[in-house]
């Protein structure tokens, strides 16, 4: 599958939703698992600012990579966002969009704290 690397150095990053179990299956409620490492998968919600427009962006994270306390309008960096495309046929109906995940998500406020404390 293709991924595309996305640049976050010129963009403002805040938490818009706290962390999330990612559900893989909403009928069962199974969560989501990373294949690679086996952790459990969470879903970020954060708002994106970039080039004077804004997006919310559902950003799926291994649970080990989300580090600091993420409440909402906490600014964040991510760390190796990438944009997935994906298209399926559901009931016979075409569905596409873009779908986001980073390695980490970390609280800029924390990583201040703790410069400010060494």
């Amino acid at each position: 599958m293709r991924q595309i690397p996305v640049d976050t150095s010129a963009a403002t990053v805040m938490v818009a939703k706290t962390p999330q179990p990612k559900v893989k299956d909403r009928r069962t409620g199974e969560i989501a698992i990373d294949v690679e490492t086996g952790a459990k998968m969470m879903t970020v919600d954060v708002m994106f600012a970039a080039n004077d427009e804004v997006e919310i962006l559902s950003i799926a994270v291994p649970e080990p990579g989300i580090s600091g306390e993420l409440a909402m309008g906490t600014p964040v960096a991510l760390t190796g966002l990438v944009a997935r495309p994906w298209e399926n046929d559901f009931n016979g109906q075409k569905r596409h969009g873009i779908a986001f995940r980073a390695v980490a998500v970390t609280s800029l406020v924390a990583a201040a704290a703790q410069s400010k404390a060494a």
